[in-house]
């Protein structure tokens, strides 16, 4: 099996977005990319907006091989129906091995202790990064900066970027991948063209995860990986973050006792308080708490055109459960307390959903 780096925008097991050179589900994102070049007039900001683990940084390296690759990437648009570059191309293993002078990446990066990542992208990375757009050009030729993601930027991250993407040199592509595009600070937004991507169906999560376990060398069961599809809304990281048995089963009966809401099961929910308890449990009290704002999401997304008053309940608990989950990490407080009366609380917020 192949090691994966630790790199904080990396899904441990799984090929990095830049190693990644399949891409599944997003033709027609593909097509408008080449559209936009085959027209001569490339917008230098891209927006890649959609949920977290579709596929989106994936597009952003797809893009920069395909402009950063020898010859004339407008000349290349005009021939063939996709971004796909081989992976014995130079600029393609150049850019797997973070080697290519023109792609420059802002992203958190591990603090210089060595110990943790920083919790967003630091403003001197975004000052070098413009400092490297005020030379020429290594190689002659376009320049590509990748942002993953725009929520990992502070505001004065932000703000250092908005000079470059006010006055672009030449040649020079911003692609800004957004889980949330309409959180990005108005004035970037307004400086970029929005290309949305939509969550994946369960055949093309399962796919992207095949394709991603296979190119890790990892075994894995497909049926196991079919399941975590379908619980996966859209999302080939959490898929993948599912697939192995122990978290399937967390998941599976996290959303077993979600889907039986308003009901509780109180011996069922005591057993699952007590699996993700104590410091063992802690990647599993993530992929809980994941699970549980997985599914309100769908909830709300499947209800909106019930009106406010059915959606309240729901987003009032998921905020609720937001803060409660980060006093329990910052205070290292036992967490069953908190499984048992956030089911609770989630009980009677469908209950009032129904009842509006």
């Amino acid at each position: 099996m192949r090691e994966s780096s630790n790199e904080p925008d990396r899904l441990p097991n799984a090929p990095h977005p830049r190693e990644t050179l399949a891409l599944v589900g997003h033709a027609r994102q593909e097509r408008s990319f080449l559209d936009a070049l085959r027209s001569e007039r490339l917008h230098h900001a891209w927006l890649l907006g959609g949920p977290e683990g579709i596929g989106k940084a994936s597009f952003a390296y797809r893009a920069a091989r395909f402009l950063l690759a020898s010859g004339d990437p407008l000349a290349r648009a005009g021939s063939v129906e996709s971004l796909a570059m081989p992976e014995e191309d130079p600029a393609t293993r150049r850019v797997m091995a973070q080697s290519h002078p023109d792609l420059h990446m802002l992203r958190r990066t591990v603090k210089p202790d060595g110990k943790g990542v920083t919790s967003n992208i630091p403003v001197d990375s975004v000052r070098r990064v413009i400092d490297r757009f005020g030379a020429s050009a290594a190689e002659g030729g376009w320049r590509v900066c990748i942002v993953d993601s725009a929520e990992d930027m502070d505001r004065s991250s932000a703000n250092a970027l908005l000079k470059l993407l006010e006055e672009p040199p030449p040649r020079a592509l911003f692609l800004i991948v957004a889980h949330a595009p309409g959180r990005a600070l108005p004035t970037i937004r307004s400086r970029c063209r929005l290309l949305t991507f939509d969550a994946l169906d369960e055949g093309a999560v399962a796919e992207a995860g095949r394709l991603a376990l296979e190119r890790m060398g990892s075994p894995f069961d497909a049926s196991a990986l079919m399941r975590a599809a379908a619980l996966a809304d859209g999302s080939v990281r959490r898929a993948l973050t599912y697939v192995s048995p122990e978290t399937l089963a967390l998941v599976e009966a996290v959303r077993a006792r979600l889907d039986a809401l308003p009901g509780v099961d109180l011996t069922a929910l005591l057993a699952l308080a007590e699996d993700v308890a104590g410091r063992a449990g802690e990647s599993d009290f993530a992929i809980m708490i994941d699970t549980i704002q997985s599914w309100l999401a769908a909830h709300l997304h499947a209800h909106a055109h019930a009106g406010a008053a059915r959606l309240a309940p729901l987003a009032e608990v998921w905020e609720k459960l937001g803060r409660a989950a980060r006093e329990v990490e910052t205070y290292n407080l036992d967490r069953r307390p908190l499984v048992i009366s956030m089911f609770h609380d989630l009980s009677e917020a469908v209950r009032r959903s129904r009842a509006a």
